[in-house]
């Protein structure tokens, strides 16, 4: 990339809480995330030129549209006319937001970005939340009718495509899982740091661990969480004057070295009947990380240090490993057997836990990512720190892999 946009901090909520529970809604976490972040990272309302929001579907969950006025009404600093917007992309949303932010930098509208993504998800029933993130992130009215859980679903048909294809152990599936959820016990943010599990709670049969839909079952699911995280992106003329000010090296600030963004087709099927002569079960996936990878000037996953994806099922873990180049076509279980993924392997997956672990508030996940890479670039992750870690990818995907984001971050 030309024109480098760095990331020089942010903040994330605890995706352990429940904001209905603890009487605060929407407004105030935005409004608290946007004063913590700016705290955190020393920077003042003064100082942001312009803000993104990512969100799925507050109108559904909180009757609430119109993100942009938040963050307005986040600090009377801003009631002057600070411009900002929203961005909707299903679970690819908070790095729509960050694509869009860093376009501005790119192109010198703007020198320095906020970029916060939010989303409430615990205020309503399980069955609720299932519909208000089914129907609107697919084929609405054509995909998954009378299916009571639509994306464990969706998911479960990927697992059945790649044992059409290649033939898949699901044990390694619930290996996924197991080592994401081991993963966020490290993690003081994680949603499950205080869950216990057994030798039951990752069986591919029985009560402990029971079939949700299809082929996929209660271990494989990411949670559904309220959450939000921000960000701040600058230029390198302003990252310049943020490391002088701050009396620290302009080198440490981890910057966005490449970026890749493909969409495919609407439905599942239109996406797998497309590559079905194809070594990808989604091109376009693979597509979007090598563009990241060229962008950043880099050969391929060997590049990196750690890598923050996508996990909302243990499947679309188990697609990204082989997607990233991990592995060959239909081989992503030979990364899990080896332990190269785990905390200490050879390229650590979601070493925040992921989605599975940490926790999904779909709008701020893509902005989480891009957070814990910075992190993992500044040796901040506490815990759950990849040693020496210099460069992270992230893949951010919405619906059935519709929208595809993919980041390297490093120094």
């Amino acid at each position: 990339m030309n024109n480098r946009v760095y990331i020089l901090g942010g903040y994330q909520t605890d995706f352990a809480q429940n904001w209905s529970r603890n009487e605060l809604d929407l407004f105030d976490v935005f409004k608290d995330t946007v004063q913590q972040g700016m705290c955190g990272t020393n920077l003042e309302p003064k100082d942001i030129d312009v803000a993104h929001v990512g969100n799925f579907t507050a109108e559904l969950f909180c009757n609430q549209g119109h993100l942009g006025g938040f963050f307005v009404s986040s600090d009377p600093a801003f009631y002057s006319g600070i411009p900002a917007s929203r961005h909707e992309a299903a679970c690819a949303s908070g790095s729509i937001a960050a694509l869009a932010a860093s376009a501005e930098l790119e192109l010198g509208r703007y020198e320095l970005a906020a970029v916060i993504g939010i989303e409430q998800m615990k205020n309503v029933s399980p069955h609720e939340a299932a519909n208000f993130i089914g129907g609107p992130a697919m084929w609405s009215g054509h995909e998954c009718q009378d299916i009571e859980y639509p994306w464990p679903h969706m998911f479960s048909l990927l697992t059945e495509e790649y044992d059409k294809r290649f033939g898949i152990d699901e044990r390694y599936l619930s290996r996924i899982s197991e080592i994401n959820l081991n993963n966020a016990k490290k993690n003081h943010n994680s949603q499950t740091r205080g869950w216990t599990f057994d030798e039951h709670s990752f069986a591919r049969s029985g009560e402990h661990n029971p079939v949700i839909e299809g082929r996929t079952r209660k271990s494989d699911c990411g949670q559904i969480t309220d959450g939000a995280a921000i960000i701040f992106l600058a230029s390198e003329k302003r990252a310049r004057q943020y490391a002088k000010d701050n009396k620290i090296k302009i080198d440490d600030i981890p910057y966005i070295k490449g970026w890749g963004h493909k969409t495919g087709p609407i439905t599942l099927e239109e996406k797998i009947n497309y590559s079905k002569d194809n070594p990808y079960i989604f091109p376009h996936v693979k597509d979007a990380i090598d563009d990241a990878f060229k962008r950043a000037s880099m050969p391929g996953v060997e590049s990196v240090d750690g890598i923050e994806t996508h996990d909302c099922f243990s499947s679309t873990e188990y697609m990204a490993i082989d997607h990233f180049g991990i592995t060959s076509p239909g081989e992503s279980w030979k990364a899990i057997e080896s332990g190269d993924i785990e905390l200490g392997g050879k390229i650590p997956i979601n070493a925040s836990g992921g989605l599975i672990g940490l926790g999904h508030p779909v709008g701020a996940t893509g902005v989480r990512m891009l957070l814990d890479s910075y992190k993992q670039c500044t040796d901040s992750a506490g815990d759950y720190q990849i040693n020496n870690a210099r460069n992270v990818a992230t893949l951010n995907i919405g619906g059935s892999a519709t929208t595809v984001v993919s980041f390297v971050v490093g120094t």
